[in-house]
C-alpha cells in the first residue's frame, strides 16, 4: 500500500495531518460551546454551524485561483497556515457573552475559513501534481486514499484532546461535565425555565457541589463560564498542530518541490528556456467538457456532505440528548483512546504479516500485533467499570473505520483492479451515495419511539429514554464505508479530469461543492423538532436520488475519466 510512492506525497499528508488534526479538535466542540456559552437555539446554531463550514469549503475555490494565478501553490499554503493560526488564537481567548465576544467569535471564525481556502485545495492540488509523473500515475487513487487517511489519524485523536482539555478545566473549577445544565442556566437566566425543569435544575446544581442550589444564577453563570473557557482552551490545541503542518511543509520541501509548479509557472518556465511547453494543450472543446463532467459530480455530493456532515449537528445533538452518557463492560473499549490505538497497532501487524514477503518483516508485524493485544487488553483491564462519556466522543469512531478500513478498501480495489472488475471513480462515488442512506436508515429504525426534542426542551432538552451507544458507532461505521467509496475516489477524479490549467481552481470546485452541501446541514438542522425518524427519512431519501442520478450520467463520466 505504501511501496512506490514518492516521498512528497508522505510530507504533505503529515502537513495535512496536523492542520486537520487542530481543524477537528475545534469542531467536535464548536456546537457545544456555542449552545453553552451563548446559549443559542437550534436554528441560530444550525445557520452558525453550516456558514462556518460552507466557507471552509468554499473559500478554496479562490484559494485556487490566487494559487493559480499570483502566488503559487506553495506560497498560498504558507499564508493560509499563518491566517488560519491568527483565527484559532482569537477564538482561543476566554471573552464574556456581550457583543464584542460575538464578534470576536465571527471574526475568529471568518479568519479560519480564509486560511483553510488557501491551504486546502492547494495542498490537493500538489498530491495531484505529483501524479503527474507517468511513473506514479497509475499509484493515483491509491495515493489519495492514503493521504484522506492520514487526514483521519488526526481527526481521530481530535475529540479525545478536545474532550481531554475542557474537562481538565472544568475539573480544576470543582465541576464535572452535565449535558442539561446550560440549557437550563440559560432558562433560569431569560425567566423561561418550567417548574420541572427548575426542580432538575437544583439538583443538578447540588450534584456538582453542596449548597450550590442556594443561588441559581450564581451557580449557573459560573458553570457557563468554566464550561465556556475550557471549550476556549480546547481551541488552543488548533494552534499547536498548525506550527507542526508548517515546520512539516518547510523543512521537507525539496520531496514536493517538483511539483509545486502551477501550470502558468511552467508555461513562463519553458517560454524563459526556450522549450516548448510540457503543459497538456486542450481544444475549447475537451476543455468544456471535462468541467461539465466535474460539475455535474459536484451537484451529486452536495447531498452526501449534506448527510454526512450532520456529525456536527445533529448526529452530535442525538449523542448529547437521546444516548447514553457512560457505558459498562465490553462497550468500554470504545472509549478509551488507548485501547483504540492499540486495537489499530493490532490491526496493522495482522496487514503487514500478510502483506510482508521477508521474515524479518513478518517477525516486525508479528510484534507489532503482540504488543497491539496485549496493550489493548491491559488498558480494557485497567478501566473504570463505568465511563462516563462526553458528546463529541463520538466523532473520533469515524476517523478510527477510516484508518482501519483504507487498506481494507484499498486491497479490495486492487484485487478487483488485477480482475478487470474495479469501478469507476464516477461509479464508486454512485456507490457510496447507496450505501450514505443505509447508514440513515439505521439511525431511522433506531430512533423510533423516542420522543421529540421540542417535547424535552423545558427539562433541559435529554431524553429519559436514552439509546444504547452502539447506535451511533453503527451509523459512524455505515458513513465511513460511504465516505471511502466517495471522498478520496472524488479527491482523485477530480486530480485526474480537470483541465491541466484550471487544476487549483477544480480542487476549489470540488471543496465548493462540498461548501454548498455542508450550508444545507443547517436545513436538518431547523428540522431538529420533528420525529427524529422523519427527520433522517429525508436523508435517506436524498442520497438515493442523488446515487440514481449519478449513475443515469454514468457513460458521460467514464468517457471524460478514460
Amino acid at each position: 500500500m505504501l511501496k512506490g510512492h514518492p516521498k512528497g506525497l508522505f510530507v504533505l499528508a503529515l502537513a495535512n495531518m496536523g492542520e486537520r488534526f487542530g481543524y477537528y479538535t475545534m469542531l467536535a466542540i464548536f456546537v457545544l460551546f456555542i449552545q453553552a456559552k451563548f446559549g443559542f437555539d437550534k436554528d441560530a446554531s444550525s445557520v452558525i454551524f453550516s456558514s462556518f463550514l460552507a466557507l471552509v469549503y468554499f473559500l478554496p475555490l479562490f484559494g485556487g485561483v490566487l494559487a493559480d494565478r499570483f502566488l503559487g501553490y506553495g506560497k498560498t499554503i504558507i499564508l493560509g497556515v499563518l491566517i488560519m493560526f491568527a483565527g484559532y488564537l482569537l477564538l482561543a481567548i476566554p471573552t464574556g457573552v456581550d457583543t464584542v465576544a460575538k464578534v470576536m467569535m465571527f471574526g475568529a471564525l471568518g479568519l479560519i475559513a480564509i486560511g483553510t481556502g488557501c491551504f486546502k485545495g492547494n495542498l490537493q492540488a500538489l498530491v495531484g501534481n505529483l501524479y503527474d509523473d507517468p511513473k506514479y500515475n497509475s499509484k493515483r487513487d491509491m495515493a489519495f486514499s492514503i493521504f484522506y487517511m492520514c487526514i483521519n489519524i488526526g481527526a481521530f485523536f481530535a475529540p479525545s484532546a478536545a474532550g481531554a482539555v475542557y474537562n481538565f478545566f472544568l475539573k480544576k473549577a470543582g465541576l464535572f461535565y452535565e449535558a442539561k445544565i446550560p440549557a437550563l442556566a440559560h432558562q433560569f437566566a431569560n425567566g423561561t425555565i418550567t417548574p420541572e425543569g427548575l426542580e432538575g435544575f437544583k439538583k443538578l446544581a447540588e450534584a456538582q457541589h453542596a449548597g450550590a442550589s442556594a443561588d441559581l444564577a450564581a451557580f449557573g453563570a459560573n458553570y457557563i463560564q468554566k464550561l465556556s473557557e475550557g471549550y476556549n482552551y480546547g481551541f488552543a490545541v488548533a494552534c499547536i498542530s498548525l506550527m507542526f503542518s508548517l515546520f512539516i511543509f518547510l523543512a521537507f520541501r525539496k520531496y514536493y518541490k517538483s511539483a509545486d509548479v502551477t501550470a502558468r509557472e511552467q508555461a513562463k518556465a519553458d517560454k524563459a528556456s526556450g522549450n516548448a511547453s510540457q503543459v497538456e494543450e486542450l481544444s475549447p472543446a475537451e476543455t468544456k467538457q471535462r468541467i461539465v463532467a466535474l460539475c455535474l459530480v459536484f451537484a451529486v455530493v452536495i447531498f452526501f456532505w449534506m448527510a454526512f456532515h450532520q456529525n456536527g449537528l445533529t448526529l452530535t445533538w442525538f449523542a448529547r440528548d437521546y444516548t447514553q452518557s457512560a457505558v459498562t463492560g465490553l462497550s468500554r473499549i470504545g472509549f478509551g483512546l488507548p485501547t483504540m490505538v492499540m486495537m489499530i497497532i493490532a490491526f496493522y501487524g495482522i496487514l503487514g504479516f500478510a502483506q510482508a514477503k521477508k521474515m524479518g518483516a513478518k517477525i516486525a508485524s508479528s510484534i507489532a500485533f503482540v504488543i497491539g493485544v496485549a496493550g489493548a487488553y491491559a488498558y480494557y483491564t485497567g478501566m473504570p467499570e463505568v465511563i462516563n462519556i462526553t458528546p463529541e466522543i463520538f466523532q473520533q469512531f469515524n476517523p478510527f473505520f477510516i484508518i482501519i478500513l483504507t487498506p481494507v478498501a484499498v486491497g479490495l480495489f486492487a484485487m478487483l483492479n488485477s480482475k478487470g472488475k474495479e469501478p469507476s471513480a464516477p461509479r464508486k462515488i454512485g456507490i457510496g451515495m447507496f450505501i450514505a442512506a443505509m447508514g440513515f436508515i439505521i439511525m431511522s429504525a433506531g430512533s423510533f419511539g423516542l420522543p421529540t426534542p421540542d417535547a424535552i426542551a423545558g427539562t433541559g432538552g435529554v431524553s429519559d429514554t436514552l439509546v444504547s451507544t452502539n447506535l451511533l458507532i453503527s451509523t459512524y461505521f455505515t458513513l465511513t464505508i460511504a465516505e471511502l467509496f466517495l471522498s478520496p475516489m472524488g479527491l482523485s477524479f477530480v486530480s485526474r479530469v480537470a483541465p491541466p490549467k484550471y487544476k487549483g481552481l477544480m480542487q476549489g470546485g470540488w471543496l465548493a461543492a462540498t461548501a454548498v452541501g455542508n450550508y444545507c446541514v443547517s436545513i436538518i438542522g431547523m428540522l431538529w423538532g420533528l420525529q427524529l425518524w422523519m427527520l433522517w427519512g429525508i436523508l435517506v431519501v436524498l442520497c438515493v436520488l442523488s446515487g440514481l442520478f449519478i449513475f443515469s450520467i454514468m457513460k458521460k463520466l467514464e468517457a471524460v475519466a478514460k
